[in-house]
C-alpha cells in the first residue's frame, strides 16, 4: 500500500495570525528560554523576565551567575517560549516560539542605557535588582518562529513577520519615555480611556508602559493589554497627535465627561 502522503499542518501566514503572535511577545513578562548547556550540549529550560526592544526584539535581563548565561555566551543559539495557559486545556491556548540569537549589551554602552530605561517600564519589579553588577541584558536576534494560536492553528512565522524597521524608530524610541511618565503622571484618566475602549479591559488602576511605532501597552498590576494603532506612526508629533485623537474617540464611545485637558498639553 502506498504510504499517505504527510500532510502540511501549517497554515499560510496571514496578517491576524502575525499581530496574535506579536501581541504575545509585546505583553510578555515571562518566558521559558531554552539554551545549549557548555560541555554536554543538552538542551536546558529556564524562566526568564521579557520585555521587548522598540522594534520588538525579546529582550532579557540575566545574572551572569546563572546558568543560561554562561550556556548563552558559549553558544548564542537559544528559543524562546512565549504564552500563558489559562483554563482547561493547556495546549488550546496561544504560544509562540522563537529561535534567537543572543547578543549581550555592554552595561556601559548607550544601548543598555536605552534598554534599561525601556525594561524598568515594564518591568518595575526588576529595579531591585537591575543595577547589580551581574546582571546583563541580552537582544535576542529572532530568525524564525511558530505560532500556535490553539488547535488547528499553526503558523510559521519569519524575522520580518516579527520586527517592525519603521524608519522613524530612533526619533519614536527617543521620545517614548518621556511620553510614558506625561502620560501617567498628567493623564491616567486617558490611559484608562485606552484600555476600556480599545484593549476591552475593565475599569482599573491602568498604566502605560509603552508606546512603539505600531501600538502601545498597558499595565493594571499583573494583566497586560496591548492596543494597536489604525496605522503606524511616523514622527513624535505624529505620536501626540494620535494620543489626543484616540483619547477623543474613547471618550466620545464610553461616553465620559471630559475631566483632562488636552491629553498632549
Amino acid at each position: 500500500m502506498q504510504e499517505e502522503e504527510k500532510k502540511d499542518v501549517l497554515l499560510e501566514t496571514t496578517a491576524e495570525a502575525v499581530r496574535e503572535a506579536k501581541t504575545l511577545i509585546r505583553t510578555a513578562r515571562s518566558g521559558s528560554l531554552a539554551t545549549l548547556e557548555p560541555g554536554t550540549g543538552w538542551p536546558i529550560a529556564t524562566r526568564v523576565g521579557v520585555s521587548t526592544d522598540f522594534d520588538g526584539a525579546p529582550i532579557i535581563l540575566i545574572s551572569k551567575l546563572a546558568a543560561h548565561t554562561g550556556a548563552l555566551l558559549n553558544d548564542p543559539r537559544c528559543s524562546l517560549l512565549i504564552g500563558y495557559p489559562g483554563r482547561g486545556d493547556p495546549l488550546a491556548h496561544a504560544r509562540v516560539t522563537i529561535a534567537c540569537e543572543a547578543r549581550e549589551v555592554a552595561r556601559d554602552s548607550e544601548e543598555h542605557r536605552r534598554l534599561d530605561t525601556r525594561y524598568l517600564i515594564h518591568q518595575q519589579k526588576a529595579k531591585l535588582y537591575s543595577g547589580l553588577s551581574d546582571f546583563r541584558y541580552f537582544r535576542l536576534e529572532p530568525k524564525s518562529a511558530s505560532y500556535n494560536g490553539g488547535f488547528g492553528r499553526a503558523y510559521a512565522l519569519t524575522r520580518e513577520h516579527l520586527l517592525n524597521t519603521n524608519p522613524a524608530n530612533p526619533e519614536l524610541a527617543e521620545t517614548e519615555p518621556s511620553a510614558v511618565e506625561h502620560m501617567n503622571d498628567d493623564h491616567g484618566e486617558a490611559v484608562g480611556l485606552y484600555a476600556e475602549h480599545f484593549a476591552k479591559a475593565a475599569p482599573g488602576k491602568w498604566r502605560l508602559i509603552g508606546v512603539d511605532a505600531e501600538g502601545m501597552d498597558l499595565a493594571d498590576g499583573d494583566e497586560v493589554r496591548r492596543v494597536w494603532f489604525d496605522t503606524e506612526l511616523t514622527s513624535s508629533k505624529d505620536m501626540h497627535t494620535t494620543l489626543v485623537k484616540m483619547a477623543g474617540e474613547a471618550r466620545r464611545a464610553l461616553n465620559r465627561p471630559l475631566k483632562d485637558a488636552r491629553v498632549g498639553s
